[in-house]
């Protein structure tokens, strides 16, 4: 593990103003936000439609946001993004699951993997490892909080929202981006 991302973690409640969808290699998001950032981040699914909204509702800064966040979104799958810059807004989450999702987010980085366990010790919890993987299944922004990166004791994996095919997906993704970077590190120091 190591430091993660520079995502900020809004602390100030706001409503959520700008849905949009946005096409990625593993399908399409849905993506919400407000003033102050990423609200959710979920695959589409057909059997809840949600209108984009339009550019007509919604202040500017919940729109630029969400131009900002998909922009991000391309450039993570395009394999030139390792950190997402735009602010997530978790505070409509209780104190705990908002606790354990930041500590995700500053303590696992793009290309590595945790256990539930490892991060229930990371976050203090006596409880273990099934406390985490509930607050895991219910992680309101996908990806940019990134509970693809948590995996079962033996290092299988275990349970994701978009389907065990797109966990492995965004792995994958990460571990040759991670992998690429150090190829260009060691090439550049020799």
């Amino acid at each position: 593990m190591g430091s993660a991302t520079s995502t900020t973690i809004a602390s100030a409640v706001s409503s959520v103003e700008v849905t949009v969808h946005h096409q990625t290699p593993l399908g399409q998001l849905v993506v919400s936000t407000s003033d102050a950032g990423v609200t959710c981040v979920r695959f589409a699914d057909d059997s809840r439609t949600i209108d984009d909204t339009s550019r007509d509702t919604g202040s500017a800064r919940a729109w630029a946001l969400a131009d900002q966040v998909c922009r991000e979104f391309d450039e993570y799958f395009a394999g030139h993004r390792a950190r997402f810059e735009v602010p997530v807004d978790l505070s409509r989450l209780g104190v705990v699951r908002r606790l354990v999702l930041e500590a995700l987010v500053e303590t696992v980085a793009h290309g590595q993997t945790t256990t539930y366990g490892e991060l229930a010790k990371a976050v203090g919890m006596r409880s273990g490892a099934r406390p985490i993987g509930g607050v895991m299944a219910g992680n309101p922004v996908l990806i940019i909080v990134p509970c693809h990166r948590v995996l079962g004791a033996n290092g299988k994996l275990t349970g994701y929202a978009g389907g065990l095919e797109a966990k492995q997906a965004l792995l994958d993704l990460e571990r040759s981006d991670a992998a690429f970077a150090q190829q260009t590190l060691e090439f550049q120091l020799a």
